[in-house]
């Protein structure tokens, strides 16, 4: 079963090129889409993009950065790996860049990746396995609180996560620890459900909560690993996004 993968992007012109590597070696016996969305940057971010990958496809081949920071191709273990960007003219949010690359997917299999490396895509692995390898997910949700490595970094960040996560499980009847993840991998099947139209972070709690309501998907969750960053490393939610999606889980509970 072929794998899409949506990166949307902005402002990570430092960590985009090796987030690419890691994601192109990423279970390398799948033949994977990769749909990168850069979402209106100003730091370069397009630029490289477009000066390097747009258009790439390659049998047997993986990625590599070289000392000038240009990308090569170069022969490897992987499957047929393919790279499609799509870029915003301004900076519409994370979900309006989802939005654009949900709706030009073609895989089996979705996942999300974020382009800043707090994920890690070797943790698919296992995600995968249960939705094409067992057959027993429509939906697998990654975990930061699972006992995996992860960076200790904000006290007010990890409890504004659990009290989101718990909000949503009393509304949506579920048992979810970390609604707020990156890491959402779910099936065609899945995508041909959706209709997002959250432009910003509200994208977790409406994808979540279409997920849920449906009571048709069977949901799972494992542990990731999470190395995340600080604001003077680029972070960029924040408190306002925590109170919106507190807002998010009661509106599309009840819309």
């Amino acid at each position: 079963m072929d794998l899409s993968i949506i990166i949307p992007a902005y402002n990570e012109r430092e960590t985009i090129g090796p987030c690419l590597v890691r994601v192109a070696a990423a279970l390398p016996e799948i033949d994977k889409e990769i749909i990168i969305v850069d979402d209106g940057s100003s730091d370069g971010t397009r630029e490289w993009l477009q000066a390097n990958v747009d258009g790439i496809r390659g049998e047997d081949c993986a990625f590599e950065i070289d000392a000038e920071g240009a990308l090569r191709i170069t022969t490897g273990a992987a499957k047929a790996v393919s790279v499609r960007i799509e870029l915003h003219e301004s900076n519409i949010g994370k979900g309006g860049a989802l939005q654009t690359g949900l709706a030009l997917v073609s895989g089996d299999v979705i996942v999300i990746q974020d382009a800043d490396l707090e994920y890690d895509p070797d943790d698919w692995v296992e995600m995968y396995d249960l939705i094409a390898g067992r057959k027993v997910a429509d939906v697998v949700y990654g975990s930061r609180f699972y006992g995996r490595a992860h960076r200790a970094l904000y006290f007010h960040h990890y409890m504004a996560n659990r009290l989101i996560s718990f909000c949503f499980n009393a509304l949506y009847n579920q048992q979810l620890t970390d609604i707020e993840v990156c890491y959402k991998m779910f099936s065609a099947e899945v995508l041909e459900t959706l209709r997002i139209t959250a432009n910003d972070f509200g994208f977790e709690v409406q994808f979540s909560a279409q997920v849920a309501l449906a009571r048709r998907w069977r949901i799972y969750e494992i542990g990731i690993r999470y190395f995340g960053r600080t604001y003077e490393e680029g972070k960029k939610i924040n408190w306002r996004d925590g109170v919106k999606a507190l807002w998010y889980l009661i509106k599309y509970r009840l819309v």
